[in-house]
Order: structure tokens, then C-alpha cells, then sequence
């Protein structure tokens, strides 16, 4: 938005709502007239229709109607080319626009923030999109923010690194943040300030140098990701083990099997808490299978055996199909999983 093109706009129409007053008061004062009849006179002055004078003016009210008449005419001049300037510049109508994305991030709740519109904020954007999860993307530059709503993104023209940017995108309310710009330094920034924001939001950080990733970690974030490094894995993998990739990508993106790899967390007050793997009968209760069970802020792989008793917090590592996760997210009482 064109901010001081609209501060025109503003100083034009206070000085015209002054102009009113002052004329409204100087009938009052000078010729004794009625708040009604002065009121009626400055409409009629200052629109310049040219209907006679309630009574005939004094000397010094003559000199007054004069000067509100040549100050009203440039003014009101100078208000109207302001206002055709700033309808024809698209202010109106970027206002307009404004007015409905603040509207929409008032309901939006329980999103992601990405940003970002890079090629990996791009990748990431539309992955969430496509898995039917609120997301709102930040970015500077106009036209990255005009590619976005061509995909269909909710998107956020601002400076990312700056609070308040962060809360017209709602990060109070959101559930995850990723800090994709294009250095350590922004990404850095972005992860201070929405640590602040909101201590409990998921952050996942973008480093392009390893030197930055514990920094990165001590800003805040949860996890540091090096686009070089995936692709790196991503490629040795396709190499070595083209089956296991086909695999996983399949589970993890829905891409041809109706399988899927999630993770469902066990609550305090589940009735799988304290039973052993075997008296919980997951895979027979639910039809999903545990790959993997995590446990505590460490995130420690516990070898799995049938007597392994079920903790809560514990976080599952699963695999089946959509009712299955979603069988087995009801039993474990992760309400987490079932707002995705």
C-alpha cells in the first residue's frame, strides 16, 4: 500500500472536516445565526449552488462567506485529485483487498506461516496446501505475493523479520512456522521474534551453511533443515535403495498407495496408558502397525518388545490406512492428529 499517497488523502479530508467546523461556528459567532441556519449556510457556501442567504450578511460576515468560499474551492479541488489519484493508483481497490485478508486471517486458526515464497518456501506452501492444511504465506516482493494467489495461497505482503507482520499473519493462533528466507541471518530473525510470539508454535528452520544450525536452534527453532543435505540424501537414496524411496513417498505423500506414515501421540488420559504392547492389541483394535515409538523431550527410540509399557507423551510412529491412524488416534486420545 502506497502509505503516503493515503496520508494525503487523510490530511485532505481532515482539513475539509475543519474548514465545515470553523465555517458552522464563524456564522454562529459573527451573525448570531441558529446551529441549523449556520449549518445550512456553510452547505450551501462551500457547495457554491448559489441559493440566496438566510438574511442579509453583515461586512465582516460577507468577508468570511468570501474567504470560506476560496479556501472550500481549493480544497475541495485538492481532495478530489487526491482521491482520483488514488483510486486510479489502486489504493481502493488494494485497500479493499486488505480489508477482506485481515478479515480471513481473523478466522483462520490452527494454521501454518511460511515464510518465504523461495523455491523452498514455494515446495512447502503448496505440500501443506495439497494436504487440505491452512497455510499463509509472508514475502516482500509483490509479484512473488501475486504468484502465490494464483496458486490459491493465502498470502501476506510484509517483512517477515519485523513482530508485526508475524501477528497480522496470525502467528498467535498458529500451529507451525517455517523460516524459508533466502539467509541464516532473516531466517534467524524470524525464528527470535516467533519464539517470542508464540513459545508453543512448532518452528522448522532453513540453514544454508552448517555453522548456522546451532544458532538457528538456539533462536528457537525445533528443527534446522539444509536443502542441500535432503538433497543430497534424496538422491544417494534414489541411487541405492529406489524401492524403499518409492515406499515412503508413497506412505508419506499419498502418491498411489492408500497407505500412510504418521505420528499419533499418547494422552495422559488414553486407556493405552501403562498397558504393555501386547496387552494394548493395537494392530488387532485399530489395524495399524507401530513402526517406532519415541519417547521424551529427547526423543529416545525405544527398542520395541511386547512388555514395553505405553507411556504418556509417548509418540507413535505408524503406518496404515486413513481409518486405521484415525482408529488409533481415538484410542491413543490425540486430538492433535484429528485437527489435521
Amino acid at each position: 500500500m502506497n502509505r503516503p499517497l493515503l496520508n494525503r488523502v487523510r490530511h485532505s479530508l481532515s482539513a475539509a472536516l475543519v474548514l465545515f467546523t470553523i465555517s458552522v461556528i464563524g456564522y454562529m459567532w459573527l451573525e448570531q445565526f441558529s446551529f441549523a441556519d449556520a449549518l445550512y449556510m456553510t452547505v450551501i457556501t462551500l457547495s457554491t449552488v448559489g441559493f440566496g442567504e438566510i438574511q442579509p450578511l453583515s461586512p465582516a460576515g460577507r468577508i468570511f462567506t468570501a474567504g470560506i468560499i476560496v479556501v472550500g474551492v481549493i480544497l475541495i479541488a485538492v481532495l478530489f485529485g487526491t482521491l482520483t489519484e488514488y483510486i486510479i493508483a489502486g489504493e481502493l481497490g488494494g485497500t479493499l483487498k486488505t480489508r477482506r485478508l485481515m478479515k480471513k486471517m481473523r478466522a483462520i486458526n490452527n494454521h501454518y506461516i511460511v515464510c518465504g515464497m523461495g523455491r523452498v518456501g514455494e515446495h512447502v506452501a503448496v505440500e501443506l496446501q495439497n494436504r487440505g492444511l491452512p497455510c499463509v504465506v509472508i514475502d516482500k516482493e509483490k509479484a512473488t505475493i501475486e504468484h502465490a494467489e494464483q496458486l490459491g495461497l493465502t498470502a501476506i505482503q510484509g517483512d517477515a523479520t519485523i513482530d508485526e507482520t508475524l501477528q497480522d499473519a496470525g502467528i498467535e493462533k498458529a500451529k507451525g512456522l517455517v523460516a524459508a528466507l533466502n539467509t541464516d541471518a532473516e531466517n534467524l530473525f524470524v525464528i527470535l521474534s516467533a519464539r517470542k510470539l508464540n513459545p508453543d508454535l512448532t518452528i522448522v528452520g532453513r540453514s544454508t551453511m552448517d555453522e548456522a544450525t546451532p544458532k538457528l536452534q538456539m533462536a528457537g527453532a525445533d528443527r534446522v533443515v539444509s536443502p542441500y543435505d535432503m538433497a543430497g540424501h534424496r538422491i544417494v537414496s534414489q541411487l541405492t535403495r529406489p524401492h524403499v524411496t518409492f515406499f515412503l513417498d508413497s506412505a508419506l505423500y499419498n502418491k498411489g498407495l492408500n497407505l500412510f506414515i504418521d505420528e499419533i501421540q499418547i494422552a495422559p488420559q488414553s486407556p493405552l496408558v501403562s498397558q504393555s504392547m501386547s496387552e494394548a492389541e493395537i494392530r488387532s483394535r485399530t489395524g495399524a502397525n507401530i513402526i517406532s515409538i519415541l519417547r521424551g523431550d529427547e526423543h529416545e527410540v525405544m527398542e520395541w518388545s511386547p512388555e514395553l509399557a505405553i507411556q504418556p507423551g509417548d509418540m507413535l510412529i505408524v503406518v496404515g490406512k486413513l481409518d486405521q491412524l484415525h482408529a488409533l488416534a481415538d484410542l491413543a486420545g490425540d486430538t492433535r492428529f484429528q485437527q489435521d
